[in-house]
């Protein structure tokens, strides 16, 4: 396996191997202490490899078609890159991610945690991957200071409801906040609430829909824990969610809009998504859309001043020497850090390290309206069609 400056089992790969570079929308605004500031990723996958090295591995058997033992992956990672070790610590997965983090030290982290937290071997049988890591490895989510785990996807039921009771459960215990599951309907479609001093909240409100693979039955009732499902992408359904926002969202308050939404591969962002995004920004009160699913990342739009992260790619998987679709690159990563201004809930700046996707991002973000440009300072600077 790699050595740690390059991340365990494909884990954002060698995010900070290159000299940290950043994408950045500027506007001249308030200082530090006016504004918030976020690290979002995309899909953090915890299980099978990565649970298999970290102190208290999973019973290594798979039920995939082609794979029956979560140790074959690390099979794979170090046919790909040589001898990696067998044990680690609970922060080795975030490699120098860990260090770019205390470096921008933003208000509040958020990830879309695609693992379910249990040791339950109810697995879905008509699902032919399962993701799950030991509920002994939670330490794991703490060594990266996550405060608020996204459970809406297609990932966190592969172990039945005992599985997501125990995600929740074991997240719960840890202290880091949890959005888009729960025991009930009104749970699992509540916000994350996160307070930040004096400087206000942010609010993650997190959606699942069908067209990332999540079946409806998932969908949690008052009776059955579950996900909160996004049935459609209309404007009635935009209107629903912007009820629960204005219940909830105070003056100052940052909402977050987190959907696990679309395919794996391609750059494509479908007419329904954009439009379902500025509608949540139109009649929903939402600052910011973070979107994910895809294993790599999408454009962004700034629309009305607010960010739309159409997919933000993965972040954290055991996917090294598996092959296919390289020409997406899956194995290069973001990280998001996005600074709002709460007393308008407009994007202040947005920075993504590293600079490696600069040709894909320029290509992707010009759909949007932006583009991408290298400034003396080695960082990439995203030129919105809008002010900000």
């Amino acid at each position: 396996m790699m050595d740690r400056r390059r991340f365990l089992l494909n884990c954002g790969k060698s995010l900070l191997l290159l000299p940290a570079s950043a994408l950045a929308a500027r506007a001249a605004g308030p200082g530090k202490s006016e504004t918030v500031s976020l690290f979002l990723s995309g899909d953090v996958m915890t299980g099978r490899g990565i649970d298999q090295v970290l102190p208290t591995p999973s019973d290594p058997r798979l039920h995939e078609r082609w794979v029956t033992d979560a140790r074959r992956y690390l099979e794979l990672a170090q046919s790909a890159n040589g001898p990696f070790p067998r044990r680690v610590n609970f922060a080795y997965p975030w490699g120098d991610a860990l260090d770019e983090l205390n470096r921008a030290k933003p208000d509040v982290r958020i990830i879309n945690l695609e693992t379910s937290i249990t040791d339950s071997d109810d697995f879905q049988p008509n699902k032919g991957i399962h993701y799950r890591m030991h509920p002994g490895n939670v330490p794991c989510i703490k060594a990266a200071g996550i405060d608020c785990c996204v459970l809406a996807n297609n990932h966190v039921l592969d172990w039945g409801t005992a599985g997501l009771e125990d995600t929740l459960a074991s997240l719960r215990e840890a202290q880091v906040k949890t959005s888009g599951a729960g025991r009930t309907a009104s749970e699992a479609e509540a916000p994350a609430v996160i307070r930040i001093g004096r400087k206000g909240r942010v609010l993650v409100f997190a959606y699942a829909s069908p067209s990332a693979g999540v079946p409806r039955k998932w969908a949690a009732t008052e009776s059955r824990p579950g996900v909160s499902y996004l049935p459609d992408m209309s404007l009635q359904t935009a209107r629903r969610i912007g009820s629960r926002v204005k219940s909830s969202k105070r003056p100052g308050d940052i909402v977050v809009a987190s959907i696990h939404w679309g395919s794996n591969w391609g750059y494509d962002v479908p007419r329904e998504h954009r439009t379902f995004a500025r509608t949540l920004i139109d009649e929903a009160g939402v600052d910011v859309v973070h979107g994910h699913s895809s294993h790599h990342p999408k454009g962004i739009e700034v629309y009305n001043g607010r960010p739309i992260l159409y997919g933000c790619g993965d972040f954290l998987n055991d996917y090294e020497g598996i092959d296919g679709h390289e020409q997406y690159r899956g194995d290069l990563t973001l990280m998001y850090l996005v600074t709002m201004q709460p007393a308008s809930g407009r994007l202040v700046r947005l920075e993504m390290v590293p600079f490696w996707l600069a040709t894909t991002m320029d290509r992707e973000c010009g759909r949007f309206g932006s583009h991408v440009e290298l400034s003396n300072n080695n960082r990439l600077t995203l030129v919105s069609g809008q002010a900000v």
